[in-house]
């Protein structure tokens, strides 16, 4: 019996037959994969994933709760059904004085072993999987120039970023997040952004840096640039660097802006080792920046989370990607987002591929705000991959939207900037475009489902001007190669503007529709489940009251503000007990 099935898998794994390590084949076996289990049949000591059989099932939040409420609550139920669950995981390893790591974002320990350790853990009823911890590869092209220029870049201009600097909003009191190849804190154009800056002489890395990269990656001896573990944020690539630029840098004394939400302040951590992660990189990232810890990794404060996190990798199939781990990194960006997170994803550089190119994690799922790249003459990249997401099955549409992604100059390493091309740098432009909502309608935090759908809906459409993929018609939108268009910073703040949320009584709640915003001479109020008298008072910057008015319930209502100066102003609208509160622009 055991003749017949080596010569069955003679074709599949040559160094299994020659393999000295006497094991019958049996059920647990099963469960490993094929590439942990050649590579330990050979005697080696080899690194892998244990998924647990419990995952903590994570539902959607039922009414208006904040980030921080969605935040704690998705984390308490990670980190309870891990720490249940990993028990008998964790005495194996430890009896075994094996090096480990647990993880709560999603059920799943990693750890080193041999042939034995894996029989010993792959027969355990809790555990369902043990699986490589394969390669992630950057997604962008490259430099294309290092050219110089001053003033406000061309694809910031593109997404009318300009006039919503006019407004008075450019990301402050918003946290963007990138984990990547690291960063080049003290670049001139993103030193001041950086959260952990408290003041020209005290820096706080501590819940506001965290390094995963443990190990040199791949077969190389060279020593990282940035060392290994670092306390201190570092860029061994230049490409996370690039991309924190596009989300918040700027310097106002030399006139350059490049990016999106120049008063956000920025945190990072470091996935990738010279561009090059692994899955337990991206778990370990994901779940710092959802409870942030300080440089010992303890003491998580789910409070400061970032609002939105930029992801600039993928994994595809070469890297050892495919159906049967891509169900761990989706759970991982569920989890995210439904700890009111946003997650944009550069959809990938498999353009020239044609249909289908949308292919790997993190860009295929559909809780991934997944970004195409397009040019500066509004055409989407040849190299922007296109949908349906085919991998899986699922045949979604991707992208969501495009931004721009060529020739797009941003910072790198010693205080110098290049321009890049490539997925990578139109989606910190969109997680850009997220801060600049959130500053001007606070209450949209925690929103996430909300700034999508107003990232969507005020999406510039753009057609096809190529080859059809999947059901699309010519002119179809959304479509496959631009999603619903390209995003339109301007037209999404003011839409975001509008939206409020009443936070006292969920079951009751009460809305209001502000249009226009900015208003002219009159601003409409459009109210919905109104109880009794409603009350609309206007206050200034200062907070001194400018307009009380008390009405009977009514579905519009308006204000005149023909004798009001052009500025910054605030609302207030009152019914039963319960308040919305907003901002408005006088032109």
């Amino acid at each position: 019996m055991m003749n017949i099935f080596i010569k069955s898998i003679l074709g599949i794994s040559v160094l299994l037959f020659l393999s000295n390590v006497n094991f019958d084949f049996e059920d647990w076996k099963e469960k490993v994969d094929d590439v942990v289990l050649e590579k330990a049949a050979q005697g080696k000591i080899t690194d892998f994933i244990i998924q647990l059989k419990s995952q903590a099932k994570i539902k959607p939040s039922i009414g208006y709760q904040t980030k921080l409420e969605k935040g704690t609550k998705v984390y308490n139920q990670l980190t309870q059904v891990a720490q249940s669950s990993q028990k008998e995981v964790i005495a194996i390893l430890e009896s075994n004085n094996t090096a480990y790591k647990s993880y709560w974002i999603v059920n799943v320990v990693y750890a080193k072993g041999d042939i034995h350790l894996i029989e010993q853990i792959a027969n355990l009823n809790s555990v369902a999987k043990i699986s490589r911890n394969q390669r992630l590869v950057l997604q962008d092209s490259g430099p294309v120039s290092s050219a110089s220029r001053s003033g406000v870049e061309w694809g910031l201009d593109n997404i009318n970023v300009k006039r919503v600097w006019a407004l008075g909003f450019e990301g402050e009191g918003v946290v963007v997040a990138g984990q990547d190849t690291g960063v080049e804190w003290f670049h001139p154009t993103i030193k001041n952004k950086y959260r952990g800056l408290i003041d020209s002489t005290h820096v706080e890395h501590d819940y506001n840096w965290h390094d995963a990269i443990h190990t040199i990656h791949g077969d190389t001896t060279e020593i990282n640039p940035c060392g290994l573990d670092t306390d201190t944020p570092c860029d061994d690539h230049n490409h996370g660097t690039h991309t924190i630029g596009t989300m918040v840098g700027g310097e106002d004394d030399l006139q350059t802006k490049i990016g999106v939400a120049p008063k956000s302040k920025w945190i990072a951590c470091r996935n990738m080792e010279r561009g090059d992660g692994t899955p337990i990189t991206y778990i370990e990232c994901f779940q710092w920046l959802m409870a942030p810890t300080d440089s010992n990794d303890e003491y998580p404060k789910v409070e400061k989370a970032p609002h939105v996190i930029n992801n600039s990798w993928g994994c595809p199939n070469s890297e050892g990607c495919d159906t049967t781990n891509y169900h761990i990194m989706e759970k991982v960006v569920d989890n995210i987002k439904a700890s009111g997170i946003v997650v944009v994803v550069s959809a990938g550089n498999s353009g020239n591929n044609g249909c289908g190119s949308v292919s790997s994690p993190a860009a295929i799922y559909e809780n991934s705000f997944t970004i195409g790249a397009i040019a500066d003459i509004d055409v989407i990249a040849g190299f922007s991959s296109k949908g349906p997401v085919m991998v899986d099955g699922s045949n979604r549409m991707k992208p969501n939207v495009a931004a721009p992604g060529v020739n797009v100059r941003s910072c790198i390493r010693n205080g110098l900037y290049a321009n890049w091309s490539g997925t990578s740098m139109a989606g910190p432009h969109v997680a850009g475009v997220v801060a600049l909502m959130i500053n001007a309608n606070p209450s949209l935090s925690g929103q996430v489902d909300v700034i999508e759908d107003i990232i969507e809906s005020t999406a510039r459409p753009q057609v096809y001007n190529d080859v059809l993929c999947g059901k699309d018609t010519m002119n179809a939108i959304p479509n496959n190669a631009y999603g619903y268009g390209i995003v339109d910073a301007f037209a999404a703040v003011k839409k975001a503007m509008s939206y409020v949320t009443d936070t006292k009584d969920v079951e009751h709640q009460f809305s209001v529709a502000i249009s226009p915003n900015p208003i002219e001479d009159f601003v409409n109020l459009r109210l919905e489940n109104v109880k009794g008298e409603v009350e609309c008072i206007i206050y200034d910057v200062r907070g001194i009251v400018l307009k009380k008015e008390v009405f009977k319930p009514t579905l519009n209502y308006q204000i005149d503000f023909k004798n009001m100066a052009s500025g910054l102003y605030f609302y207030e609208v009152k019914n039963g007990g319960r308040v919305l509160q907003g901002k408005l622009i006088r032109r």
